[in-house]
C-alpha cells in the first residue's frame, strides 16, 4: 500500500474544496492517506492526521496550493528523496502539475504510476561569517541577497570558482537555478532557460551601472559572494520562504546541492506550451 502525505496551504480558501474532492476520491482505493494532524482536522479528515509526519514512511508528497507550496515541500522531502507533486490553485503554477479542472484524472494517473519523476538541480547556501563557517539551507528557485527597509545600495563582490569576477553595486543579486529563472530572476531581467538545462543564472538587481548583465555558468560552478555594503539589513532569502540575515564583511557560498530536487510531472504537458500558455497566455 502507498503512502501518500498532502501539505495543504492553509491560507488559501479553495484548499478545503480541493481536500474534500481528495477525500471523496481516495476514498475506498489502496492507499494510505497522512497530513499533519491539526491540519486534518482543521479540514475534516481527522482519520489521516498523524503526530509527526518526518516519521511517516512515504512514498509522495502531494502539496495544494500554488509554486511556492510546493517549493517548500521539495524542500522539506529533499533529504530522503520522496518526489513531491502540486496542485495548482496560485497564479502562475510552472511547477504545480495538477490544475483543478483535471484533479481527479490526474489521480488517477498517480495511483496507476503514469507520469514521471523529473530531477531539478538544487542550490545550497552557506555563509562564512567572522570566520566561522554556517549551513544555511536549500532553495529549488533562487538564493537571493538583497536590501531589508532601507533604500541604500549594496556593495557585493564576485567570484566564481575563487576567480574575481566583479564589484557590483546594487539593490542585491539573484543566484537561480534554470527551473528558477521564470522567477524572481526573470522580473530582475534574467533570461528564461528550460529547467532540464544544468546551470545556474547569476542576475543582479537594478545595478548602478551599464556593464553588469545576467551570467549563466554551469551548475557545477561555485558561486561566492562578499557582503561589503557598510549598513545592517542586508537578507539572504531561499525561494523567497526562509530568511537569514547578513552583516558587512560576511562571505556567502552558493553552490548545486548534493540531490536533486524530485517532482512529478505528467507526459502530456510539455514546457513550452506552458511557458507560453503561463507568461503569454493561449494566443
Amino acid at each position: 500500500m502507498r503512502t501518500i502525505a498532502i501539505y495543504p496551504n492553509i491560507n488559501k480558501v479553495e484548499s478545503a474544496e480541493v481536500m474534500q474532492r481528495i477525500k471523496r476520491y481516495f476514498t475506498g482505493k489502496d492507499v494510505r492517506i497522512v497530513m499533519s494532524r491539526d491540519k486534518a482536522n482543521m479540514f475534516k479528515c481527522p482519520e489521516y492526521g498523524v503526530d509527526d509526519l518526518s516519521q511517516e514512511s512515504i512514498d509522495l508528497g502531494l502539496s495544494i496550493g500554488g509554486d511556492g507550496t510546493l517549493l517548500g515541500i521539495c524542500r522539506r522531502l529533499y533529504d530522503d528523496k520522496i518526489p513531491a507533486c502540486g496542485i495548482n490553485i496560485g497564479q502562475v503554477g510552472f511547477l504545480a502539475d495538477i490544475e483543478l479542472s483535471e484533479l481527479e484524472t490526474r489521480l488517477d494517473n498517480l495511483l496507476k504510476g503514469e507520469y514521471q519523476i523529473v530531477e531539478r538541480t538544487v542550490i545550497s547556501g552557506s555563509v562564512v561569517s567572522k570566520g566561522n563557517k554556517r549551513f544555511l539551507g536549500h532553495a529549488i528557485n533562487d538564493v537571493v541577497i538583497g536590501k531589508g527597509g532601507l533604500s541604500r545600495m549594496l556593495h557585493l563582490g564576485m567570484r566564481i570558482n575563487d576567480t574575481y569576477i566583479d564589484d557590483y553595486k546594487a539593490d542585491g543579486v539573484i543566484v537561480a537555478t534554470a527551473t528558477g529563472s521564470t522567477a524572481y530572476s526573470l522580473s530582475a531581467g534574467g533570461p528564461i532557460v528550460n529547467p532540464s538545462v544544468p546551470a545556474l543564472l547569476i542576475t543582479p538587481i537594478c545595478p548602478h551601472t551599464l556593464d553588469a548583465r545576467p551570467m549563466i555558468i554551469p551548475d557545477t560552478d561555485v558561486v561566492q559572494i562578499h557582503i561589503a555594503a557598510v549598513h545592517q539589513d542586508i537578507q539572504l532569502t531561499f525561494d523567497g520562504q526562509e530568511s537569514f540575515q547578513l552583516l558587512p564583511g560576511d562571505v556567502v557560498y552558493i553552490r548545486k546541492g548534493k540531490n536533486p530536487a524530485r517532482i512529478v510531472k505528467f507526459g502530456d504537458k510539455n514546457y513550452y506550451q506552458t511557458l507560453k500558455n503561463k507568461l503569454w497566455g493561449n494566443t
